[in-house]
């Protein structure tokens, strides 16, 4: 297996864990589910960084990153907050876990042109998704208020200018 390979096969495990902790979020095997998001993270914190020590690192490499960053930390959590949260509230339910996802595609997006070096502009998404997901399964329905102003916070954190600190 040539070593380019090794990157993009760590950001499609993070893929396969975002996409396999929607299918059991809906049959509401949720700690699964939460787990598999933290799984994703853990793997996305590697891609990045075994790329650029093998000086593998891609435009390809990125864009599926990205992709992957989305299913697993805008996706997943949201529909785990939709279900576990906002079902029963009609279209402000919808409405809420669409939010979330469409902020994490567009801090994605503007992490992918961007040239800031130092931190980040904005929450990323890889910490924001993960943050709803716990909320949302340790908390459930104790008060749909109170986890819609996390998802709404956590979403325009992700938005915002705010500087955050590389890690």
């Amino acid at each position: 297996m040539p070593r380019r390979w090794i990157p993009n096969i760590l950001t499609v495990i993070n893929l396969f864990a975002g996409l396999v902790a929607i299918m059991l979020s809906l049959v509401d095997q949720w700690a699964l589910a939460v787990a598999l998001i933290f799984g994703a993270a853990l793997f996305d914190s590697l891609d990045g960084r075994v790329a650029r020590r093998l000086n593998v690192a891609s435009e390809f490499g990125k864009q599926l990153d990205s992709l992957a960053d989305l299913v697993s930390f805008g996706v997943a959590p949201a529909l785990i907050a939709y279900q576990l949260d906002f079902a029963n509230i009609g279209w402000g339910g919808y409405i809420l876990a669409t939010v979330f996802p469409i902020c994490g595609a567009l801090r994605l997006a503007r992490f992918n042109i961007s040239t800031v070096r130092g931190h980040f502009v904005g929450l990323p998404i890889t910490v924001a998704g993960p943050l709803l997901a716990a909320c949302a399964y340790l908390a459930p329905a104790q008060s749909g208020t109170v986890e819609a102003i996390i998802l709404l916070v956590l979403s325009w954190l992700m938005v915002s200018t705010v500087k955050v600190p590389k890690l």
